[in-house]
């Protein structure tokens, strides 16, 4: 029986998600045995090839962006390496299903974003469930009991993360998303090998090796996933699926490192979820209204 388009566009949804997630486990793993940074290099140069073929498979030539992109590919990239490092760093010292949970804040700290730098509306409905989502990322890092460096390290990745998606967002209609997605796999893997050249090359294991290899394949999964889903079903249905990384991440947290969410960080995701869940679908009865 063949599927309808939204089944589909959910299939894809949650399997971006896992490819994204199962990368962070991998490379979570991995550091355990490797340099942090030593890693974020060997990653990269799979990611850079594979988004560079990918490019090339959808007819992309050109990959010096023209006129005002190059600012916001500048920007953009920027945004990339500061969101990469800092989520790395915390992830070699949080659960995975924790630091995954702050991370689920990224719709609500976009959509504010949008509408602070970029003038975009925003109503009192969606303003207040946004406020209501942070509250939820305040009970996730617990200020004042478990709130540490780590946490701030990975409040800073959504804030890379929005900086990296508002800049994308400038981004000239002429301008295949790919090529933004190639310079940022560029500098990521570029810091990697800066850093490793200062700290020094660590000698490779089998394992830790096979692991950065996956991770590799399963981002390039994750990022191929995410651009076939945008052109398959309706988006007010599939968006919402983005949450399932969440899932995968405590699945992996449990599976791999023996790890589960305390109560509060339970808490703390389901207002979260439900609050990026709310202002999503406000969002599309005012472009339907629109």
């Amino acid at each position: 029986m063949a599927l309808s388009d939204n089944t589909r566009g959910i299939l894809l949804m949650c399997g971006s998600m896992l490819g994204f997630t199962v990368n962070d486990g991998l490379m979570k793993s991995a550091t355990e045995h490797m340099p942090l940074f030593q890693a974020i290099f060997l990653r990269g140069v799979i990611a850079t090839l594979g988004i560079i073929l990918i490019a090339r498979a959808q007819g992309v030539r050109q990959f010096v962006p023209q006129g005002r992109d190059r600012f916001w590919v500048a920007a953009r990239t920027v945004g990339e390496i500061a969101s990469t490092a800092t989520f790395l760093i915390a992830l070699t010292q949080m659960p995975i299903a924790n630091l995954s949970a702050i991370m689920q804040s990224l719709p609500l700290a976009v959509t504010l974003g949008a509408a602070v730098f970029l003038g975009e509306p925003i109503g009192w409905r969606r303003l207040t469930a946004i406020l209501v989502g942070f509250v939820g990322v305040l009970i996730i890092v617990k200020p004042g009991a478990d709130f540490d460096v780590w946490s701030v390290l990975g409040l800073a990745s959504v804030a890379g993360v929005v900086l990296r998606d508002l800049a994308t967002r400038k981004f000239s209609r002429a301008m295949p998303s790919t090529v933004g997605a190639v310079w940022a796999a560029v500098s990521v893997m570029v810091m990697g090998g800066l850093v490793t050249a200062w700290q020094g090359w660590t000698p490779l294991t089998l394992r830790p090796m096979l692991e950065v290899a996956a991770a590799g394949a399963f981002i390039i999964a994750g990022y191929v996933f995410a651009v076939r889903v945008m052109r398959v079903g309706d988006l007010a249905v599939v968006a919402p699926f983005r949450y399932t990384s969440l899932l995968w991440a405590i699945l992996i947290g449990w599976l791999v490192f023996g790890a589960l969410p305390d109560f509060w960080t339970w808490v703390g995701s389901g207002i979260v979820v439900a609050s990026g869940v709310y202002v999503f679908i406000r969002e599309r009865v005012r472009f339907a209204k629109a």
